[in-house]
This record gives C-alpha cells, structure tokens and sequence, in this order.
C-alpha cells in the first residue's frame, strides 16, 4: 500500500466530535483505534466539503459509533484542507494523483475497522450511515450502496449514465464475475472491512479504481450485500472530475483485463475448434448442409476462424501471466499457463506448424510445376495452399506467444542497495584483503 504521512493541525476538537472520534488528531503520534473512518477523496471541494464532514460527523454521533472522518487529499489549492479541519475532519496527503490514489492513501492512514468511503460533492447520504454500519458490523466485508433502489433525485445522474452506462457495466460486472448481489456495480459510496481490503493490494490510481474494489473483492470470495441509498444533484458549480467516455472505457477495459478466461480464452477455444472443424471437411471437398453447398469460400473464411480463435487464446493465457506477474490476480489455472507457454514448448509446436504449411506449399508449387506452371483447377489449389498458409501463419503467432510469454514471466534479482557508509567500509575491507 501506499505510504502517506497525516497532515494534522487541528483546533480543539468539539464536545460532538470528541464522543465519536470524528475530529483532528491533536498531533501525528495519535494512533487511537476506532469502529468507523469515513474516508472521503478531496481535489478542490471547498464548496460542498464543509456540508459533508458536518454530516459524517453528526451521523456517527446519532448512531452512537465511535469514528472519524477523514479527508484525503489529493493537492488541493482552494483552501479544502483547512477547510475539513475546521470542521472535524483529519485531513491526510495523498501523493499519487488521482481518484483511487486518493482512496489507497485514505484506507492505509484510517484508524476504524470499517471505512465507509464517499465522494465530498453532497451527493451521496452521508447523514445515513446506519444500514452500512449495520451490515458490516453483521461480518460483511463488503456493502455496496445502490441508489436505483434507494432513489436517484432528478438530475442527480446523466441519462447516459442512468439507463446506458451504469446498467451496461453492472450487468457486464455481474455477467463476468458472477457478481449476483451486486446490481449498482459503480455506486461511490460504499463501506468495507478495512483490513481484508488491504490484503487485496489494491493499485488502480484512477476512477477504475471502484472496480477493481468490486472485482478483486469478488475473487476473493469477500461477503458483499448492497443497502439502498439515495443520489441527490452535487452542490458544486464546477463540471465534476469525471468524465463519461474517458472514464467510462477505463471501467470497461478494467473489466475486460479482469476477465480474460471469459473475454478471451474461451471465445479463443470455441471459434478454433469451430474454424478446425469446418477446415478439416472442406479441405476434402465441398459440404452440403440442407440445400446449402459450402466451398472454397467458406474454406477461407475457416481458416480465418481458426487463426483469430488462436490468437485470442493465446492472449487470453497471455494476459493470465501479465495479471499475476503483477499481483492482480491469484495463481488459479496459473500452472497450466505457465507450463504450456513456455518458449521453448511454442518454438516447437509453432514450428511444426510452419514446417507442415511449407510442405503443404511445396507440394502445390510441385503440382503446378507439372503442369508447366500453366492454368491449374483453382478449387483443389485453394483446398491446399489456403490450410498451408494458414498454418505457416499460426506457427509465427505461437512464436510470438511464447517470446511474449517468457518476457512476462521473467524474475528480476534485486541487489540491496548499500549505505555510503556501508560501501565505504566494503571498499576499505577489500583494500585491507
């Protein structure tokens, strides 16, 4: 996680926010223990930040939960820092720029056992904490907020966002990662068990950051239930900090790279074994289906199937090393990647491949050869150069594969770097030698 230093300067704290822990630390060596941090990232929320710590605060004083809230601060200019303290927040300093960056320095610095994050924009009811509070404290790990179910006032949510965006990208959500519970996939407030979330290294620092909460949480087995909550229009006269199509594919290929056994292995498996199919029979001769005749049309277009089924395959597992080389995701199905997308495994089998499409050329150029290289029957050199070519092509892409593979699963050796002190001492030892 990342490391990030409080930034407290509290006044006195007041007799409210004494009770349930929601204001300032007096100085960086306070490190009391409490149930609940409300975390909210902040860039330049002066206008509506005031309003959302006051009514974090005075929530957790009405349910009686001993808390605090914090506001993690992504490079404010417009006084909000001062601004949170004022009014009982501790204010942290989240160096990595960005929504989820904000979000990482915030749960590594919270001090509750739960945190309930929330956008600073009044949008989201932070004056209703109780039915987060409330499933968490019963063992979820994590609780999603849906405002489809607990209402959306108008114009608090795009149209675009509301009956294509947000519902697209929570079924795709749902679809992929059998997230059946989960029906606002990108609601932004949301509570969770703060230790079982820093196991997961979370490291996205955008927007996409949501939903690698959501997906990484969901294959770890994590408990997740949603609460309805309301979504009011935000109390800013600036255009908010996200941006529909930038954002909105980020989500996607998120869920895309999460996802590849079902994006891509498996597509990959079933249009090759389609194209493998239908080659073999029409590489014989024609196939009669019905009053159907397939031919040498259809021969090309197998083979297209066959060597984009491949390539999709091959990425799919690809993608699989990529994920775990860089700890996104765990070691399941992980061994018969790593064994079979071996280089030296794919320079064999590709060659195989190119050997057997340059005999199948050979034999066609000798055909023609013994016809003077003169006019041949096209049909019967397609049936042969078409599975030829395509197979001398597929031989290369395995190459590729098993090159790319072997890069992605390479272990670098780190060397301790030495002291000035400890270098100079190890240089005057070998003089000594």
């Amino acid at each position: 996680m990342l490391d990030s230093k409080d930034q407290i300067t509290s006044p006195a704290p007041t007799k409210t926010a004494v009770a349930n822990g929601a204001a300032a630390a007096a100085n960086d060596t306070d490190t009391r223990q409490v149930e609940v941090t409300v975390l909210m990232p902040c860039l330049n929320e002066a206008e509506t930040l005031a309003i959302c710590v006051t009514k974090a605060v005075a929530s957790l004083a009405e349910l009686g939960v001993d808390g605090e809230v914090v506001v993690s601060d992504n490079g404010s200019t417009d006084g909000s820092q001062e601004i949170a303290i004022a009014h009982g927040a501790r204010v942290v300093n989240a160096p990595i720029r960005g929504y989820g960056g904000a979000l990482m320095a915030g749960i590594d610095s919270a001090r509750g056992r739960y945190v309930i994050m929330a956008d600073a924009d009044d949008s989201y009811d932070l004056a209703n904490l109780g039915p987060f509070i409330e499933q968490l404290r019963a063992g979820n790990d994590v609780v999603m907020g849906n405002r489809f179910r607990g209402g959306i006032a108008p114009g608090a949510m795009p149209p675009l966002h509301k009956y294509l965006g947000n519902p697209v990208l929570s079924w795709l959500g749902r679809k992929l990662f059998d997230l059946r519970g989960v029906k606002d996939f990108h609601c932004g407030i949301r509570g969770f068990h703060r230790e079982r979330i820093r196991e997961l290294r979370l490291c996205m620092p955008g927007m996409e950051f949501a939903s690698e909460l959501v997906v990484r949480a969901s294959l770890a087995n994590y408990s997740m239930v949603e609460v309805p909550t309301t979504l009011r229009p935000d109390g800013r006269t600036r255009a908010p900090h996200l941006r529909t199509w930038r954002d909105g594919w980020r989500h996607l290929r998120f869920l895309m790279v999460f996802a590849p056994r079902k994006i891509l292995v498996w597509p990959g498996a079933i249009l090759t074994t389609i194209g493998l199919i239908g080659t073999a029979a029409l590489t014989l001769g024609p196939v009669s289906l019905v009053s159907l005749t397939f031919d040498i049309s259809a021969l090309v277009y197998t083979c297209l199937a066959v060597l984009v089924g491949i390539q999709l395959f091959l990425v799919g597992g690809c993608a699989k090393l990529y994920g775990h080389t860089e700890g996104l995701i765990s070691e399941n199905q992980l061994a018969w990647w790593a064994k079979w997308l071996k280089l030296e495994r794919c320079v064999v089998a590709g060659s195989i491949l190119v050997v057997a499409g340059v005999v199948g050329t050979s034999i066609a150029l000798s055909k023609w050869g013994g016809a003077s290289f003169g006019d041949l029957d096209p049909r019967d050199m397609m049936r042969l150069v078409v599975p030829s070519a395509t197979a001398i092509a597929i031989g290369v892409v395995i190459w590729c594969a098993g090159l790319f593979a072997s890069l992605l699963t390479l272990r670098r050796v780190h060397t301790p770097v030495l002291s000035t002190s400890a270098t100079a001492a190890a240089s005057q030892d070998s003089t000594l030698v």
